[in-house]
């Protein structure tokens, strides 16, 4: 339920990113070396070369959690986001694109002079005919999150406090993510992460595991990154895992709707039958519905339902962010 002492009902953490989305077939992956599903990180030079290969369909601010945090404040919840971008035309229109969806963006951008002008992120989403996404990622600005960006008056003042797994790579963030859980903490706040990638996972699992298990109150992440972090390919091993490991989690499996844990027990949640056009942004949405319906006092039955129908709204059409009003729609 809100409180009334927060500002923010959600403050998101992480990688402040640039989408640029096109069709792709299963055969250009391929003669890319691209896994399809994957996210693969990229220099500039790779990343430029997959663009001028590229026809793009859209382009769009993005980032895992940036995605999250316009979802809900689509719900109508109070929300704010954590990232960096650096002082070029990309990074203000990404702020710009934040705050225009209802997101507060206090982050400054990067210090040039200390980080050498990167530019602000941008990831190629390349979508194949039966909806799935590649995605190809230029870090830039994003990856010089430190601790010192972790701005702890809004993390203090914010319910839940949503860390980005894609975020995880460079030590200085993880650093920074240990200093927003322990603010947040602190403050009697949630923590909440996204695993985001089961590939990342697999780079960081020692210490993905340490957070979950010493930092983290709710846990998001689907049948892949779940399965990879206790090196199983059993879902409901992992599951089982889970629930030894977390009080608070959901669990989703694509077409199988999702699993919520929750002090030990299990519940299932049915899926919102759609036509897939692109996956892009559908755990982003999911979690976003699950927050938005966490911080308002709904069931966790309802938290899974309308997580399941804002992950619906998004698949069913190309982009991460809604083409509708959600808050109207699902009658929020």
């Amino acid at each position: 339920m809100t409180d009334l002492d927060t500002k923010y009902d959600i403050l998101g953490i992480g990688n402040a990113i640039t989408d640029i989305l096109a069709k792709v077939e299963p055969s250009f992956l391929e003669q890319q070396g691209l896994t399809p599903g994957s996210m693969t990180l990229v220099d500039a030079n790779r990343a430029s070369a997959l663009e001028a290969a590229l026809t793009p369909e859209h382009i769009m601010g993005g980032g895992s959690v940036a995605n999250t945090c316009v979802v809900a404040a689509q719900f109508g919840a109070r929300v704010a986001y954590l990232g960096k971008v650096a002082r070029d035309d990309a990074g203000q229109k990404f702020a710009h694109d934040m705050q225009s969806n209802g997101v507060a963006f206090p982050s400054q951008p990067l210090n040039t002079q200390l980080f050498d002008n990167l530019p602000t992120a941008r990831c190629i989403v390349m979508i194949t005919p039966d909806g799935q996404r590649t995605m190809a990622t230029y870090l830039g600005a994003c990856s010089c999150f430190t601790p010192d960006d972790v701005l702890s008056d809004a993390i203090a003042a914010s319910s839940i406090v949503y860390l980005e797994g894609y975020l995880f790579d460079p030590p200085h963030a993880q650093e920074a993510f240990r200093r927003a859980a322990s603010i947040a903490h602190k403050n009697g706040r949630q923590v909440a992460l996204s695993l985001s990638d089961p590939f990342c996972v697999g780079r960081h699992r020692a210490a993905f595991l340490d957070l979950v298990k010493g930092h983290i109150d709710i846990l998001f992440a689907n049948e892949d990154e779940i399965c990879a972090l206790y090196e199983t390919e059993n879902f409901d091993e992992a599951a089982q895992r889970t629930a030894q490991d977390t009080t608070f989690a959901a669990l989703t499996r694509s077409a199988l709707g999702s699993v919520i844990v929750h002090d030990g027990q299990l519940t299932k949640v049915a899926p919102i039958p759609t036509q897939v056009v692109d996956s892009t942004g559908a755990g982003d949405a999911y979690a976003a519905g699950f927050m938005a319906g966490l911080t308002s006092g709904r069931t966790l039955p309802e938290c899974g339902r309308l997580a399941s129908m804002a992950a619906s709204e998004i698949i069913s059409h190309y982009g991460a962010r809604p083409l509708s009003n959600l808050w109207q729609e699902m009658g929020f």
